[in-house]
């Protein structure tokens, strides 16, 4: 059954549903919203837990996380459509994604990568935009990303790539503030001078979420409390609205008890209600550059979709380092990749993983640096035929799978025949 869209923007507080904590989300008093992964959810079957609070009347969002809309890469219309069932499924006031590139030159880094802020990456990114726009029956809001390096001849500041995004497509903002606290801090930034230039006046609903210190970069990893800075940049963005916006608990892996996600939330609804508010601001912070000719170099006056290839190639394929660049940023992010990635492997290979305590991310980097992204299941089990030293829980773990599934190492693995006969016997 198809819900009603509720047509108003979200409001209040929320949490990101994760099904890790859906209990805890399901019992949160006077829940605002909800956002889900739409790549994680069956239009026609939602997880219960979503259907039941999409039941109470909580609102919920599809937030899209691999659409690649600012990749040049032709835009996989499967997941477009899949974006919009969602959100006719749900009855989303509205659907979200990222101002970011996923794929490239037939690679998938399965990360949300920057864009240069050019002419041409916002031609393609409006060019996207409208594509996605078209089939959806809702509105669109965009989340600018947290990088961890910068493409070299920037023509926009992000403020101003930012305006002139949202001006040609008519979409809103998905302010991650976490995401501006890390940018800002990783590029010597005033985090809240960069608020200050961006159109606030567009904001659908807000993020706030914690993350780590790795390489001497802040990285939003979505997996510890929010902190301090981020609290008070959200406060930061309440004075400057006339209103506070709604804003949303984001939270992936390291899940804590359920009191200490409702503390977070006490703190984040404290954040939230200030005693000044201001009017609202659209691009008054200070001057940034405007549109400046394009780098003259043999990378940076490389058209968009050569650029894109040759990053993802290096990130996650061992290809040679893009020119200009920063290595070491780019080394930080190939090491992020691989930690998120190694993350994603302990869930199909939890005695794998636990077999290597503390070290399992190193030791998966060991075994996967270079090699392109397969999946969870594929990774981690590449990674357990190759180690010297399984132990004897991970070798149970390895043997139960070639038992029940056959891989080649270079497909996906596939049932066994006896398991096929044992399955067909059972229907």
């Amino acid at each position: 059954m198809v819900a009603e869209a509720t047509g108003a923007l979200p409001t209040g507080l929320g949490i990101g549903w994760r099904s890790e904590i859906a209990g805890v989300v399901s019992a949160i008093d006077a829940l605002g919203f909800t956002e889900v992964i739409a790549e994680s959810l069956a239009p026609a079957d939602p997880p219960r837990g979503v259907a039941d609070l999409r039941g109470r009347g909580v609102p919920v969002v599809p937030h899209g996380v691999r659409l690649s809309l600012g990749g040049t890469d032709a835009l996989d219309a499967g997941r477009v459509t899949h974006l919009a069932a969602c959100a006719a499924a749900l009855g989303a006031p509205l659907v979200s994604e990222h101002v970011a590139f996923v794929r490239a030159g037939g690679r998938d880094a399965g990360h949300l990568l920057p864009l240069p802020r050019s002419r041409e990456a916002l031609d393609v990114l409006v060019a996207n935009v409208a594509r996605t726009q078209a089939e959806l029956d809702v509105p669109l809001a965009l989340e600018p990303v947290a990088a961890l390096f910068d493409w070299p001849d920037d023509e926009y500041t992000e403020g101003e790539f930012l305006t002139a995004l949202l001006d040609r497509t008519g979409a809103l903002l998905l302010l991650d503030v976490a995401n501006v606290h890390a940018n800002a801090v990783n590029r010597g930034q005033d985090p809240e001078a960069v608020l200050e230039s961006f159109p606030l006046d567009r904001i659908a609903y807000v993020h706030v979420a914690g993350g780590a210190e790795h390489d001497g970069l802040h990285h939003d990893t979505h997996t510890a409390a929010v902190p301090d800075a981020v609290l008070g940049l959200l406060s930061a963005l309440v004075d400057r609205l006339p209103a506070p916006p709604a804003v949303m608990l984001e939270r992936d892996g390291h899940y804590p008890p359920a009191a200490a996600l409702h503390a977070e939330l006490a703190a984040i609804r404290s954040a939230t209600a200030p005693a000044r508010r201001g009017p609202a601001v659209r691009g008054s912070g200070p001057a940034g550059r405007g549109p400046a000719a394009r780098g003259s170099g043999s990378f940076t006056g490389a058209p968009l979709t050569d650029r894109q290839t040759v990053l993802v190639a290096n990130l996650v394929a061992g290809g040679p380092r893009p020119p200009a660049v920063d290595p070491g940023r780019l080394d930080a992010t190939r090491r992020a990749l691989l930690r998120k990635r190694a993350g994603l492997a302990a869930v199909e290979w939890p005695l794998l993983a636990a077999s290597y305590g503390d070290r399992w991310a190193s030791v998966f980097a060991r075994h996967r640096d270079g090699c392109e992204p397969v999946g969870a299941l594929r990774d981690g089990w590449d990674v357990a035929r190759s180690v010297d030293d399984l132990g004897p829980g991970a070798a149970r773990e390895l043997a139960e799978r070639e038992s029940a599934l056959r891989y080649d190492g270079r497909s996906t693995p596939l049932p066994r025949l006896r398991t096929r006969v044992r399955r067909r016997l059972r229907i």
